[in-house]
């Protein structure tokens, strides 16, 4: 059987169902072998795992993937695929394809028949839109993972390892920080894909932290004050908080819980740390009851 990661393959397997690239899907198959050795020992896979693919799309990885795990669940959106992932996995009695909008499927069901419930890994070469919703979603829906190791824009990448005081520190790195540790695995140019993107990738592996790094009593209201404070980057933090809907607060009760977490009343959002923002949140919180 043909590896797809030889874009040889890639062009013929292609042509051969006359594939149209959809851009709505943000579809870029990867053609490098050595990216594909990367992610596969990055999210550490071994005959012991089910692993969860997200958007397989002619099933580069996925053959990796099957050769490595246990079992693998690819969810692939675009039914047009679903042929050619048919034959392009044919020799593989270990995977299952689901024809579905990731956003949309019961994960916490599939691990629960496929794993007894025990943490699952994940891997995606995911469409740079909705990397943040999907990443998001994963954690908040509590679903048992161990990693999710995952295909990004290098600068989304970036985002989440940064911490306070960088201009890319921002909502994001304080969410996926609070969920995981993140770890940049490889740099990945656009010549690596077909088509090739306008915009370098990067492999990030975000392993799930054992315990929550922070002591927070109300996650949504922390991550409400987090946006919040963020929304409007150059304002002080009493500011972005006193503009925010989501908190009704008097803009002197929020300046009292500022000073109350002992940093200046005119610091910015940008400048606190996860652990300062659940501090925070938990001062609010006293003083919202």
């Amino acid at each position: 059987m043909a590896t797809l990661g030889n874009p040889q393959n890639t062009i013929e397997i292609i042509k051969k169902y006359n594939f149209i690239f959809q851009k709505k899907f943000g579809q870029n198959f990867l053609i490098d072998t050595h990216v594909l050795d990367k992610i596969i020992s990055a999210a550490g896979i071994t005959k012991e795992d089910v692993v969860l693919e997200i958007g397989p799309g002619i099933g580069t990885m996925t053959q990796y993937l099957c050769e490595s795990a246990r079992e693998v669940i690819a969810v692939e959106i675009d039914k047009h695929l679903i042929p050619i992932l048919e034959e392009t996995l044919s020799a593989y009695n270990n995977i299952t394809i689901i024809n579905d909008d990731i956003l949309k499927v019961d994960i916490n069901k599939i691990v629960n028949e496929k794993n007894n419930g025990k943490p699952i890994k994940v891997v995606a070469n995911l469409p740079y839109y909705i990397t943040t919703p999907i990443i998001m979603g994963l954690f908040e829906s509590r679903v048992p993972i161990e990693n999710i190791t995952v295909m990004v824009q290098k600068e989304v990448a970036d985002r989440m390892q940064v911490g306070p005081g960088t201009k890319d520190y921002g909502a994001l790195s304080l969410a996926v920080q609070y969920y995981a540790k993140p770890y940049i695995v490889a740099n990945v140019p656009p010549n690596c894909f077909m088509p090739r993107p306008n915009v370098g990738s990067a492999v990030i592996r975000l392993t799930k932290h054992e315990e929550r790094p922070v002591e927070v009593i109300d996650e949504k209201l922390m991550f409400q004050i987090i946006r919040a404070s963020f929304n409007q980057r150059r304002k002080t933090l009493v500011n972005g908080l006193n503009n925010s809907p989501e908190i009704q607060l008097s803009k002197d009760i929020i300046a009292e819980a500022i000073i109350e977490l002992g940093v200046p009343e005119n610091i910015r959002g940008e400048a606190l740390t996860l652990e300062q923002f659940a501090g925070l949140s938990n001062i609010i919180l006293s003083k919202i009851k």
